[in-house]
């Protein structure tokens, strides 16, 4: 999955995964959205694994764009 970055007009950094719907997390710094968004995308697996919906097949969790 890969982790996209962008700078908001007002200083945050947003950060997302578009693969997982409702992955997306905001940040004063790039490095605090990232990790905000990877511990809100294993919730949400967890979530899924718990309910036994199909997650997707994960060799590598994270990526980040540059």
């Amino acid at each position: 999955m890969q982790v996209e970055v962008e700078h908001e007009q007002d200083g945050r950094r947003v950060a997302e995964i578009r693969s997982i719907p409702g992955a997306m997390a905001y940040s004063a710094t790039k490095p605090e959205a990232v990790a905000k968004v990877e511990a809100l995308v294993l919730r949400i697996l967890a979530d899924k694994v718990e309910h036994g919906e199909d997650t997707p097949q994960l060799a590598r969790v994270f990526s980040v764009a540059v």
